[in-house]
């Protein structure tokens, strides 16, 4: 376990950004600023602890001029015995201060190099931008402004060479963005109008040609910017775990305030009374003080470890979710594999040659901006059929998640789609041709052929304006999974989490994938509206669901997910709907996503486990204390045999100042969990965590009793 600690802190160091002293000093003066009750306010633990602290400065500068400190409990006080608690007191109060200030410091001077590529930039405007008549913006009206001042829906001209202006889709053009200094990853990447890669990042740059970009985030509201204000900013909104951590921490202090404000009463007949200074002690070394300090540190620390990862968190209560998720749904097409889809054959129906087959699908594709749509283009090329541009006065028929067809309208009335096979057959029908028997059985077994082989079939079919509608053949696309899917997909099967893959394409296709991949389950021919329905239906379940995704179509999952995860190059839609986005579109950082939340989880419950742990010893160093001067048998539960009472409750005092800095690395860090089992997991945090935070304060206030006795008068 010590061991796997170590390993841990040498990795955290390794990859962590270091503070600077520059760095430090604002930290420092950070956790001065957190002293405003304003702030303290929303941490009631903290604020109590403030009050404590100020009210025993007051009662010490008022004693010299009242005859000094008062016995407490039938015990003289050593002179400047109240000074020390204060000065305890208010060091306690710091180290839980810095403990949040260090976290936020971090995740600025994490983020300090992306804020610094995210700078104003000047940004080229175009003045009603018309998509139909001028798609490539050559006529356009072009005006410059800061890239901070612009807004949801304007569009821009981004020139070879220029800065991204602001998180946007692709419009027109194609280019090769530098995404490294937000995804990590050196080398460009492509990205294109139309199909899977359209999304661009603020802050990148274009290497190679011009493009036409629609910005879909402003500045302040862009998932960057939202992420940095998450893990660096003292007024982020707590998560919901965190708010019922602190009702519950509130409520447990008060329990303390209560006992402090009574126990004069309860013990007058017998006893003379406990002086204020020392009932303060009682309640700051009692209520759960680390706890209210760490619990937003422990998820400040998580967002930043996602985001030195390559993953951007955009609420924080999604962070926490993540450590309970048990089911994973994963899109097909850019998540599980690269996207890119190709069209490597064509397969015509018996009856139709080859030739005539390519020639209808270039036909059905010259419209299309896809990359699916250009690859068809260019295979009907390579087999002899080249067209030019697309004939005057023809209508494109664009793709859509509902209809699953897409193609062209020709001038001299015929039409041509292509599709699912099950949606060419519905607008062969809708055409007024029922496709025969036999056709169709041909279709589906083509369709069968291309979809066991993992690739994606689309059927082609044509409309002449005056004739019946038929059927010609399938077009073979393909598409590789990922690399890196199949490993993590083992890892999450390993840490208990179910894994399913959801996908619009053919359901033989979804079989091939997702045995290549690994993924437990699998359904294919999906709508919007289906994938919708599937989180509802496992969520009812008790479930909670994790969905990757996107595409315009998954925006309805994501939104419904627990937790909505959407890579880098998805549509604005799917990023708007998602709480995390990954940079790198790399859906193995799915396993570093439960990971960190579950790493979260366990901190939360070793810190818990040690602080109740250590509240035990300390109510055995101080209750003694309380009253042994009246009572010298209660010397008796002196069981690590401090030197006197007053030694006792100052040491106590300090080491509650000092146990902060042992913690507050913990907290950044997070513990170490192996087990999927959460009843192994409570076991083993309750003996490590429970066994330390008994050991910890033993040996502590003991080797800070060995300091303090040596003090005159205690």
């Amino acid at each position: 376990m010590i061991s796997r600690i170590r390993r841990l802190l040498r990795d955290e160091l390794r990859g962590n950004t270091v503070l600077s002293a520059a760095a430090f000093r604002t930290v420092l003066i950070d956790a001065l600023r957190k002293f405003n009750p304003r702030y303290l306010w929303h941490n009631p633990v903290l604020l109590l602890t403030e009050l404590g602290a100020a009210l025993t400065t007051l009662i010490a500068l008022v004693e010299p001029f009242v005859g000094g400190a008062r016995p407490s409990g039938g015990t003289v006080l050593p002179p400047g015995f109240t000074w020390a608690l204060a000065i305890g007191f208010w060091v306690c109060l710091f180290t839980a201060t810095l403990a949040e200030s260090i976290a936020e410091g971090r995740g600025r001077a994490q983020t300090a190099s992306l804020r610094q590529a995210a700078n104003s930039t000047v940004a080229r405007r175009i003045r009603g931008y018309d998509q139909g008549r001028d798609r490539a913006a050559h006529s356009a009206t072009v005006e410059l402004i800061d890239s901070h001042a612009l807004v949801a829906g304007d569009v821009v001209i981004v020139e070879a060479g220029d800065v991204v202006p602001a998180d946007g889709e692709v419009l027109w053009g194609a280019a090769e963005i530098d995404e490294s200094e937000f995804t990590g990853h050196a080398g460009a990447v492509i990205r294109e109008a139309g199909g899977d890669r359209t999304a661009v990042i603020g802050g990148t740059r274009n290497l190679s040609d011009r493009l036409v970009v629609r910005i879909h985030a402003s500045y302040e509201t862009s998932a960057f910017e939202r992420t940095i204000q998450l893990a660096s900013k003292s007024r982020r909104q707590k998560a919901p775990i965190e708010v019922a951590f602190s009702a519950l921490l509130t409520s447990f202090s008060l329990s303390f305030v209560i006992v402090a404000l009574t126990l004069n009463s309860v013990v007058s007949p017998v006893a003379p009374p406990v002086s204020i200074p020392v009932l303060i002690a009682l309640v700051v070394c009692l209520i759960p003080t680390e706890i209210a300090a760490l619990m937003s540190v422990t998820g400040i620390a998580g967002m930043s470890q996602l985001l030195r990862k390559g993953v951007l968190v955009t609420s924080a209560k999604s962070l926490e979710t993540a450590g309970e998720i048990t089911t994973v749904l994963l899109d097909k097409t850019g998540t599980v594999t690269q996207g890119n889809r190709s069209a490597v054959e064509f397969l015509p129906l018996p009856g139709i040659t080859s030739e005539e087959l390519a020639r209808y699908a270039s036909l059905s594709s010259i419209a299309d901006p896809t990359p699916e749509g250009a690859s068809i283009v260019r295979l009907a090329g390579a087999l002899g059929s080249v067209l030019g541009p697309a004939p005057p006065d023809t209508i494109p028929v664009v793709f859509s998640a509902v209809s699953r067809i897409s193609g062209i309208d020709l001038s001299d009335g015929t039409k041509i789609r292509k599709g699912a096979a099950s949606a060419v057959a519905a607008w062969l029908k809708h055409q007024g041709t029922q496709p025969q028997r036999h056709v169709i059985d041909e279709l589906h077994e083509r369709t069968r052929e291309i979809a066991s082989a993992g690739g994606t079939p689309l059927i082609v079919a044509v409309k002449p304006a005056d004739g019946p509608g038929r059927a010609l053949g399938a077009i073979d696309l393909q598409d590789v999974v990922k690399p890196t899917v199949p490993k993590r997909i083992r890892a999450l099967q390993a840490l208990g989490i179910r894994t399913v893959m959801v996908t619009g394409d053919h359901q033989l296709t979804a079989k091939a994938i997702s045995e290549e991949a690994g993924i437990d389950e699998y359904v294919g021919d999906s709508t919007p509206e289906d994938k919708l329905a599937l989180i509802v239906r496992e969520q009812s379940q008790g479930h909670l669901v994790a969905m990757s995704g996107d595409g315009i179509n998954d925006a309805p999952a994501l939104a419904q997910a627990d937790i909505g995860i959407a890579m880098n190059t998805a549509t604005s839609a799917a990023k708007q709907s998602a709480n995390m986005i990954i940079l790198d579109d790399d859906p193995a950082h799915l396993v570093d996503i439960i990971d960190v939340g579950r790493r979260q989880m366990a901190t939360r419950g070793a810190l818990m486990t040690f602080n109740l742990a250590n509240d035990l010893v300390r109510y055995l160093t101080l209750f003694p204390a309380l009253f042994v001067g009246v009572f010298p048998g209660l010397a008796a539960l002196n069981l690590l045999q401090l030197h006197s009472p007053a030694s006792a409750i100052l040491s106590t005092v300090i080491f509650s100042s000092l146990v902060m800095v042992i913690l507050i690395p913990l907290a950044l860090i997070g513990v170490p969990y192996r087990s999927t089992e959460p009843r192994a997991d409570l076991t083993r945090n309750l003996i490590v965590n429970g066994l330390s935070g008994l050991l910890v304060p033993i040996i502590g206030i003991k080797l800070i009793d060995l300091v303090v006795s040596a003090l005159p008068g205690y």
